[in-house]
């Protein structure tokens, strides 16, 4: 016996087969993302602590959704080369990029032209604490702590090493001069390695920098930390007061760097919101926590919401600082 459809039905199913059809290619790639492998594009050198976490948030995001995340790193101009090549990408969730706050933020101070714009390019996905960047001198500095280091100052002709003009380092050291009336030089390196090396030998008096990268000058005792930058001590160095206790109140020593995840502007919701909640997830693998305490960084990876946040509050801060330090823009 054949059954005939009635008009009701007709129209019911007729309905949404048009709605079905009307569906464009990205609402329906959002439902069953990821399909395909994932991109990663790192604005830095592999080995470093962008790369290095890169991959290891990269491996627990192909471990929880089956597909592949391939990492590629595009160094160069401040992470500008990686920024161009990800704004431009679809807005699908296969294409993201692994930066530094430079990136997303200095970088508007510090080139006069950009090929992409920090603040309308890019869908913020996840934040990641770059670490305290400890003031670390010269063990033949007669100074313990921050005031007997600026007595020596006033007294004695310092030079503080940076990882390069612009940098937090950089910063920091301007910032110590205007607190204090000091007249500290600030000497600018391609990057921490060949500072720190300066450092213990004595052929300047201190730096500012990671601790993971410090650590050889810490453990080799030829040198001391003095002062750590936010109002949190340091797990790595808890006798360390912050430059806070130590009663420099400067917005310069309170704001912090970072790390983070983002994708071209327009990725789905959905899609932002399964990589932001990934990474969080990730964060508490025994994995990334090894990597955390090697490199002396107290908080994983935080959620898009914190890191829409850190932009809002701390992005406008940054930016004076670095104004403040009169840079010539490339």
């Amino acid at each position: 016996m054949t059954v005939r459809p009635s008009r009701r039905e007709v129209l019911r199913f007729g309905s949404a087969a048009v709605a079905a059809s009307t569906l464009s290619v990205p609402a329906i790639a959002q439902a069953s993302w990821p399909s395909k492998p994932i991109r990663i594009i790192v604005g830095y050198p592999a080995g470093g602590l962008t790369d290095t976490f890169a991959r290891a948030y990269g491996d627990f995001i192909a471990q929880k959704t089956g597909q592949p995340v391939s990492v590629e790193n595009k160094a160069g101009a401040s992470g500008a080369i990686a920024a161009e090549q990800v704004k431009s990408a679809a807005p699908d969730g296969y294409t993201l990029m692994w930066t530094i706050s430079t990136t997303m933020i200095m970088n508007k101070v510090l080139f006069k032209k950009l090929p992409y714009d920090p603040d309308k390019d890019f869908a913020l996905i996840s934040w990641m604490d770059a670490g305290h960047l400890p003031l670390i001198i010269n063990k033949d500095v007669p100074a313990k702590n921050l005031k007997e280091f600026v007595e020596y100052a006033r007294n004695n002709k310092v030079s503080l090493g940076t990882y390069g003009a612009g940098s937090y380092s950089h910063v920091a050291v301007e910032a110590l001069n205007r607190h204090y009336g000091l007249k500290m030089e600030a000497v600018h390196y391609r990057g921490e390695a060949p500072m720190w090396t300066d450092v213990m030998s004595g052929a300047i008096q201190g730096g500012s920098g990671s601790y993971a990268a410090a650590t050889s000058v810490l453990q080799s005792g030829n040198g001391r930390a003095i002062a750590v930058p936010t109002k949190e001590r340091m797990k790595k160095l808890p006798d360390v007061g912050t430059f806070y206790e130590q009663g420099v109140t400067d917005v310069a020593f309170q704001v912090q760097g970072f790390i983070c995840l983002v994708g071209p502007i327009g990725m789905p919701k959905e899609i932002v919101k399964k990589l932001s909640d990934l990474m969080v997830e990730a964060g508490k693998s025994e994995r990334i926590l090894k990597i955390l305490d090697t490199f002396g960084i107290d908080r994983a990876a935080q959620d898009q919401a914190f890191f829409e946040k850190i932009m809002a509050e701390q992005g406008p801060i940054w930016i004076d600082l670095v104004k403040g330090l009169n840079l010539e823009p490339q």
